[in-house]
């Protein structure tokens, strides 16, 4: 699978968790969690039986990567690695579940589901991995997740990871884990020190072709870009896509199977430029992704470091854009407080930037709708309280 040396977290969380202590960690995006957590658990299942790993992520493209991760680590090995999650139907999870899986991963919504319809049950989990808690909490799954871990059984090993550890996070890790070993992999607020980031401040109606000239300028191989809205990436998307760039589009108005073809494109080349809203910040790891634009600065400080994270994993370097407008210099102010550091200014020299309003394409005249069968004809447009 291309592992050559382990990652920080990797060398100091599998010897404790093959011995079968409890883990508590905390390491930023994209330093090999995964691994340090399914390397131990398929070790300690050891052969074909029934279910005795359960993962919880807080996505279902965390839960999909995260299944087709530990099924690469397991290939050689009898252990069935089986998902559910919310988004498509029950029968093939059903299926799954009935025939006999020895992982699960899951999102504690679906999770439920099946356990409130009886097909699937907790009472033989030997290890639990609770993934990406932070996230789990900002999607509102705290309580779905303490009922899930009531129903596991107490003598259980509990793997916990998480970027970041707030009071209630730590609260959650008090009660579910027992005498944890204690792991913290970098500060939770610094951003990966494989990633060059800076911004580049303008006029808000010259973002956009700010966004086409850095484009035009990066010898990039995959360009991850971030929208605030749904609404607003769709509109991004569309427009580059006007300017013959391959553009993907994910967020959460598009259906599991739009989803699904859009990572799947993206990894593969198919689409050089992914627009997404946050919800690809912390739940999305596509290897290889050279540079990441923030068109809008994201809404919280804490979520620049995620966004930012996309890119530079695995040891890899990667660079990282965010375009400001002036009326968004205090939100730019609050992120560099939150990471303790001044995040450089940046130019694109000799690029003159058209505002907004000047690359538009005029509209055609307002056609009045006529009853008698006649072409349309072309009216002039009325100013506001103006007669006819």
């Amino acid at each position: 699978m291309g592992y050559g040396d382990p990652t920080p977290v990797q060398l100091r969380a599998i010897p404790p968790a093959l011995e079968g202590h409890d883990i508590i960690a905390s390491a930023q995006t994209g330093t090999g969690k995964t691994a340090a957590f399914a390397l131990p658990a398929l070790q300690k299942l050891g052969s074909h039986g029934r279910l005795r790993c359960l993962v919880l992520e807080p996505t279902r493209e965390l839960a999909m990567q995260v299944e087709t991760s530990m099924r690469d680590l397991a290939r050689f090995t009898d252990l069935k690695v089986g998902s559910v999650f919310g988004g498509v139907g029950y029968g093939a999870q059903r299926t799954a579940l009935r025939d006999g899986l020895d992982i699960v991963v899951a999102t504690p919504g679906r999770l439920e589901d099946h356990l409130q319809q009886g097909t699937l049950r907790l009472n033989d989990i030997e290890v639990l991995v609770l993934d990406e808690v932070d996230r789990m909490l900002d999607v509102g799954f705290l309580q779905p997740m303490k009922r899930i871990v009531a129903k596991c059984p107490k003598d259980r090993q509990t793997l916990f990871f998480s970027a970041t550890l707030p009071p209630e996070i730590s609260q959650l890790a008090a009660w579910a884990l027992r005498d944890p070993v204690r792991i913290e992999i970098g500060a939770s607020r610094s951003v990966v020190s494989t990633v060059k980031h800076g911004v580049y401040v303008t006029d808000t109606s010259r973002k956009f072709g700010l966004l086409l000239a850095l484009l035009e300028a990066t010898n990039y191989q995959s360009v991850l870009i971030f929208s605030r809205t749904k609404h607003g990436a769709d509109r991004i998307a569309r427009r580059l896509r006007d300017n013959n760039h391959a553009v993907a589009v994910l967020h959460a108005n598009r259906s599991q199977n739009q989803r699904i073809e859009a990572l799947e494109g993206f990894k593969s080349g198919k689409y050089e430029v992914m627009v997404a809203t946050d919800i690809a910040a912390r739940g999305i790891d596509v290897a290889g992704v050279s540079h990441v634009i923030n068109y809008d600065i994201p809404q919280h400080p804490e979520d620049y470091v995620h966004r930012i994270g996309r890119t530079g994993r695995a040891q890899q370097t990667g660079d990282a854009y965010t375009i400001v407008g002036h009326d968004e210099m205090k939100k730019l102010a609050a992120i560099e407080r939150f990471i303790g550091q001044k995040v450089e200014r940046l130019t694109l020299e000799g690029v003159n930037v058209p505002p907004q309003g000047a690359e538009s394409v005029p509209r055609p005249p307002r056609l009045e709708p006529r009853l008698d069968g006649r072409p349309q004809q072309a009216r002039p447009r009325r100013r506001f309280g103006q007669r006819r």
